[in-house]
């Protein structure tokens, strides 16, 4: 995919660098550390789905991806499974990761994003992407039409699930392009896109939203 040439940022081969050091120390994408294998299927698009969820209340990311492990561990990984799974048993999950302060209301809205995915598309996440016609826009219209995804929730789907749903590439949402401006890379997305190795640009924009949110990560990676 042709990218636009950065109007700002370091040499080629100094962004270059900079890209190897974020996606060694940076990396992996929140997907792949929530031990969800993102396939364009039904069931980690759903995982995926639930992870978005959970990173979008005010916790860390650390206890949202622990949180998501252990939901997935209970076998709450399908819209049915979480569908008709005792409240008690997905609350025990989320406390199992930690995630106690939202657990109550989490849950809750766990079970309304499987509901809705069931009843909405038939529960295959597949069918927003028809939906939406295969615009970022759009996806992001229909995903926060879920209760507890807002915009921030979809760009973290977006930005995660753009490895296999190829029409959403390039997505690198605000907090990741002003990471990237801020070590010294373009902010461009399609010069982003261009600096990464083939199959990693979700893990790259992982990488930036890890950093700024880290300090001492960040340093690390300007070395």
């Amino acid at each position: 995919m042709p990218g636009k040439q950065p109007t700002r940022g370091r040499s080629t081969s100094g962004a270059g660098e900079t890209v190897r050091m974020l996606l060694d120390k940076a990396g992996p994408t929140y997907a792949s550390a929530s031990h969800i294998t993102l396939k364009d299927t039904p069931t980690p698009l759903f995982q995926l789905l639930t992870l978005s969820l959970l990173l979008s209340t005010r916790i860390s990311s650390e206890i949202a991806v622990s949180a998501a492990r252990e939901l997935f561990r209970a076998r709450l990984r399908s819209p049915r499974a979480m569908r008709e799974a005792d409240r008690r048993t997905v609350i025990s999950a989320l406390g199992r990761g930690n995630y106690v302060r939202y657990d109550e209301s989490t849950a809750t809205r766990l079970h309304a994003a499987a509901v809705r995915v069931d009843e909405e598309y038939g529960g295959d996440l597949r069918r927003l992407a028809s939906a939406c016609d295969h615009a970022t826009s759009a996806a992001v219209r229909l995903l926060t039409e879920f209760d507890g995804i807002g915009p921030v929730g979809a760009d973290i789907f977006l930005r995660e699930v753009q490895d296999v749903w190829s029409w959403v590439r390039p997505y690198f949402d605000t907090r990741a392009r002003e990471s990237a401006r801020d070590l010294g890379l373009p902010d461009d997305p399609h010069a982003l896109y261009d600096l990464a190795p083939p199959g990693r640009v979700a893990e790259l924009a992982a990488a930036l939203v890890r950093v700024s949110l880290d300090s001492q990560l960040r340093d690390e990676v300007r070395g």
